[in-house]
């Protein structure tokens, strides 16, 4: 007689994924070792690319930082987002001198808040039954120190911005599906690494019941960076490591709760201002690049404290921020977590010049055309580094995805598909856009299957510019004026072939004209 009762036929449920997402600032697509940087030492994420999918064709959601992460928390393009751009509230309301012991600071900050009619990825999350922190840039908001837990809201439940002077916005982490946050909510804060305050809302660890400030004693007892006093280098709370320290203990506490969780860590490194703690890591490329250095002035008016060994400086925040990657992946194997953790890297966007930054020397092949706020590839294309369950070892991958694909793709990768299909371009309605597709089959090995763009969308009001990818054609639109390359021969888009590809000039134009929904705070020219 067969014993065919014997095996157990009811398998043990397994806790969903957990999903750390590290988001760093104003990296360029050449700055890591694992994409062809030979002067910055990056062993962490290049290990970390070894050990999972590095993607080659990875796009920001535009050319600069805020409509960038909102183009990642909302799954939608710059042409049909509301925050297309850095709309800031800091310089509506001017210092107030009184502040942290008379050193004076902003009382409102932050940026264009992100509608509340709009879901956004932690409030998705918190929706499939996890836990949600954030640590680094906020950015989808703004923050009235004088009035922390009063709102006002419009007809249609967004924030009523026309009261910034007596109310925070509604877009803050305490009112978006984050359980707990540490950072600056306004990014024009995070411009000095040594500021009077951070931002928490941690109503588990500190009891917040809303977003506080969480003063630097220490930092207070000296000059702030726009004082026009160098007693400021006697600031010693370093922001990107406090950032980094509570994100660790975060993780901790979620090993500790044996629940699945959603970490956003939106670290501030290597975004200027180009100052940092003089250590090893520091002296390091003082030494290094000693022959070949160059300075930079104080610039007060963007908090941006003066150098005299730029290139050491801005080497050192991407070596440091590769070691903070790096015992984040540690901490996860100690805590038991990495088998059941996947963990995303990329930036913002291009790299930036501000504060002294040179990445004409570091990237001296000079691969890709443009910077931070250009539409040309070096403004867009990222890097991209995917490690974690079911992602391939050491694969290479040229898939075309933009930070409006991740909603989606985070959906699928929890099992929430059902979601995902409603947050996606394949459900998008003209009321509501979702612009993403999901690139979870790349991810996981079967590219046979996965879905792509017909194209790919860029605009940004400052510069007055607007890009679209189409398989190998690249349109960038410059203040109306188109110019097409070809990006499987021309990289750096050198040679504008649009005259002699008058068909496929007339469509992508017919696209972008399709694709832009006119924004009246953020304007620019459509194609001519």
């Amino acid at each position: 007689m067969a014993m065919l009762g014997l095996v157990p036929t009811m398998a043990v449920a397994q806790q969903k994924p957990n999903i750390i997402y590290i988001m760093c600032d104003d990296m360029g697509y050449g700055d890591l070792g694992c994409y062809g940087q030979q002067l910055i030492s990056t062993p962490n994420l290049d290990k970390m690319a070894t050990e999972g999918m590095r993607f080659t064709d990875a796009y920001a959601g535009s050319p600069v930082s805020a409509p960038s992460r909102a183009s990642f928390m909302t799954g939608q393009h710059a042409g049909h987002g509301y925050v297309r751009g850095n709309r800031e509230y800091w310089n509506k309301v001017g210092i107030d001198q009184t502040m942290f012991n008379g050193r004076g600071d902003y009382p409102v900050v932050g940026q264009e808040p992100y509608l509340m009619t709009h879901d956004i990825i932690p409030e998705l999350f918190k929706k499939a039954g996890y836990n949600t922190g954030m640590f680094g840039k906020w950015a989808g908001g703004y923050w009235n120190s004088k009035y922390p837990n009063t709102y006002a809201v419009d007809s249609l439940g967004n924030t009523d911005t026309s009261k910034y002077t007596t109310t925070s916005s509604m877009s803050l982490p305490n009112k978006r599906g984050v359980d707990c946050f540490y950072g600056p909510i306004c990014q024009f804060q995070a411009h000095t690494y040594y500021p009077n305050f951070l931002n928490r809302y941690d109503p588990e660890g500190k009891g917040d019941t809303c977003v506080v400030a969480e003063t630097m004693e220490q930092n207070i007892q000296h000059a702030t960076v726009f004082s026009g006093d160098t007693d400021f280098e006697n600031r010693a709370e370093y922001s990107a490591d406090k950032i980094h320290q509570y994100a660790m203990k975060w993780i901790d506490r979620m090993a500790d709760k044996k629940e699945p969780f959603l970490g956003i860590f939106t670290y501030t490194l290597p975004h200027a201002e180009l100052w940092q703690p003089n250590d090893s890591i520091l002296q390091k490329y003082n030494q290094a690049f000693h022959c070949d250095e160059k300075s930079h002035g104080w610039e007060t008016g963007n908090w941006y404290y003066q150098n005299n060994n730029s290139h050491a400086q801005f080497a050192a925040m991407i070596t440091r921020l590769d070691a903070y990657v790096g015992e984040i992946r540690e901490k996860l194997k100690e805590r038991g977590l990495d088998d059941n953790t996947l963990v995303i890297f990329t930036s913002d966007n291009g790299p930036h010049e501000e504060g002294g930054a040179d990445p004409t020397w570091f990237n001296r092949d000079g691969l890709l055309k443009g910077l931070k706020r250009s539409t040309h590839e070096g403004g867009i294309r990222i890097p991209y580094i995917a490690c974690g369950p079911g992602v391939p070892k050491g694969v290479v991958n040229n898939h075309q995805l933009a930070f409006y694909d991740v909603m989606p793709t985070l959906l699928d990768y929890i099992g929430e598909h059902d979601a995902a299909k409603a947050h996606s371009l394949e459900a998008s309605t003209e009321a509501d856009p979702y612009d993403g597709i999901s690139f979870y089959n790349t991810l996981t090995g079967n590219d046979s299957k996965q879905k792509k763009h017909d194209f790919l969308y860029w605009e940004f009001h400052e510069t007055n510019m607007m890009g679209l990818r189409m398989g190998d054609w690249k349109m960038v639109v410059d203040k109306g004026t188109c110019r097409l390359y070809d990006l499987a021969t021309d990289i750096h888009e050198d040679t504008d072939v649009a005259s002699k590809n008058p068909e496929i000039v007339a469509k992508m134009k017919q696209i972008i004209k399709e694709q832009h929904v006119d924004s009246p705070l953020f304007k620019v020219t459509l194609p001519r």
